[in-house]
């Protein structure tokens, strides 16, 4: 099952991707990391998903990674005796802290943390910013707000606040019993909603335990603000560009996520692009021009992964929104102008001997005739290294640990093969040189560079490389021992 592209594709489950004859194609078709989103379906569900998830892996023989998203919290007006109101520009309306039902004039907005952060101008943002107001006058219980932009508001629609960091936790309850079942199932990537500041990030590190790699979802403008801050502290990014499309100007979040790939990749650590990137493909079986072109800028901006959310989890053609995205992937990532960029794009770091030995054997792959870079790993941090390189040649990471291997299906041009623990460099040698010729990737004529740590089996002992060739009768001719 080798994928012919080195960009990772995400695809969400959900009602029209919940059998396993669905999920296999989806699986076929190029979906490399599946989703759970934890905002719908209930335990027992998603329960069902990642045990069909895991029954493909072990059928294909393959790592698949799964991601659960979580929630965040959702803040939410009440409800209006007549279900909705329509406002119209300059008029004024009031949010309170009553629970009786609203009308034309006021309305319940049943989170005190809001009215405690915000201040006179603030931006109030209503049905994914359909509804924009600002606010005039507030108290710990009361905002009176100006109507800016006009519309139909209704029972429970939700709120954006923009322009103030809010005294609120990325975890609700509902969140933290979610993320508490996610790591029993044994998911390999947490997504965090609600980011506002790293410690967001390491409230939700403590809780996982370390049984899941942490992603933090870039949806809100102090998370941009605090981003560096919060990649240090995550494993991975999400740019989750639909609330962050909706608290910002819309022309401010291409730049936004061209800035946060290019710091994603200087960290080594996985970016997905994600929200609308074929979302009229819920309803049609092809994609506009204009998302084809949206998921390839993401691809030349060298992202780890691109995202499918109710493409594939709600709409009419899942599995053709996976076809069309690998295509689109191919098609750009054949295209020379890409090596042009990504390579242009690359940022030097020599900091440890990890980072000049990953550095060595992109510039051997590339100077030289070589089939495949394949990295012994046992964290996966080696191969981050390699993928932050992004070499010409495919990158074979292998690994004794299953679950490591899971979490780099999310890692820009990795192959994940699952191997037995090795004692000695000669026989890592030996089952590199057979993976790269099993899985297509080389054949006994070719050569392959291969980085590993000695001794074996320890974390951070990266050290060693050599350019080895495929034939095994070759490699125990030059080590006899």
């Amino acid at each position: 099952m080798r994928r012919l592209r080195n960009v990772k594709i995400v695809a969400t489950l959900g009602p029209a991707s919940s059998d396993y004859t669905t999920i296999r194609a989806l699986f076929e078709a190029g979906a490399d990391v599946f989703r759970l989103n934890m905002s719908h379906g209930t335990h027992a569900e998603q329960q069902a998903r990642y045990d069909i998830i895991r029954q493909i892996e072990a059928d294909t023989g393959r790592p698949v990674a799964v991601l659960a998203d979580l929630q965040g919290p959702k803040l939410r007006v009440g409800t209006f005796s007549a279900g909705a109101a329509d406002l119209e520009e300059g008029d004024l309306f009031r949010f309170d802290l009553d629970p009786t039902e609203g009308d034309g004039h006021r309305v319940c907005l049943p989170h005190p943390e809001i009215f405690a952060a915000l201040e006179p101008g603030a931006r109030l943002l209503v049905n994914d910013g359909k509804i924009r107001m600002r606010v005039e006058r507030c108290g710990p219980d009361f905002a009176d707000c100006t109507v800016t932009t006009g519309g139909t508001i209704s029972n429970r629609k939700g709120v954006n606040v923009p322009d103030v960091l809010l005294p609120l936790a990325a975890l609700s309850d509902k969140d933290r019993k979610d993320l508490e079942f996610a790591c029993g199932l044994g998911v390999d990537w947490l997504a965090l909603s609600f980011v506002q500041r790293p410690e967001d990030v390491l409230e939700a590190r403590d809780l996982a335990r370390g049984r899941a790699a942490i992603l933090s979802k870039i949806e809100k403008p102090a998370a941009e603000k605090a981003f560096d801050a919060i990649l240090k502290v995550s494993d991975g990014i999400m740019v989750a560009r639909g609330d962050l499309g909706v608290e910002l100007p819309v022309e401010a979040v291409p730049p936004i996520q061209k800035r946060l790939v290019r710091k994603c990749r200087a960290a080594a650590k996985p970016v997905i692009v994600a929200t609308q990137m074929l979302e009229s493909m819920i309803e049609s079986p092809m994609p506009t021009r204009a998302e084809v072109s949206d998921v390839a800028t993401a691809i030349y901006e060298g992202a780890d992964a691109i995202m499918l959310s109710a493409e594939s989890a709600a709409g009419r053609y899942p599995v053709e929104a996976v076809t069309t995205m690998s295509a689109v992937a191919q098609s750009v990532e054949s295209d020379p102008t890409y090596r042009e960029i990504i390579e242009s794009s690359r940022q030097v770091s020599r900091q440890t001997v990890a980072d000049g030995i990953v550095a060595a054997a992109r510039e051997i792959a590339e100077s030289t005739d070589i089939s495949a870079i394949c990295c012994y790993t046992q964290s996966g941090k080696t191969v981050a290294l390699v993928g932050r390189e992004r070499p010409r040649v495919p990158i074979v990471a292998l690994s004794p640990i299953t679950q490591t291997l899971r979490k780099l299906c999310l890692t820009w041009g990795v192959h994940a093969v699952r191997c037995e623990e090795v004692e000695r460099f000669k026989m890592a040698v030996v089952n590199a040189a057979r993976a790269a010729r099993d899985y297509g990737f080389a054949d006994e004529t070719n050569q392959i560079v291969v980085i590993a740590g000695v001794p074996f089996n320890v974390q951070g002992t990266t050290n060693i490389l050599r350019v080895a060739p495929c034939d095994e009768r070759l490699i125990f001719r030059t080590d006899p021992e």
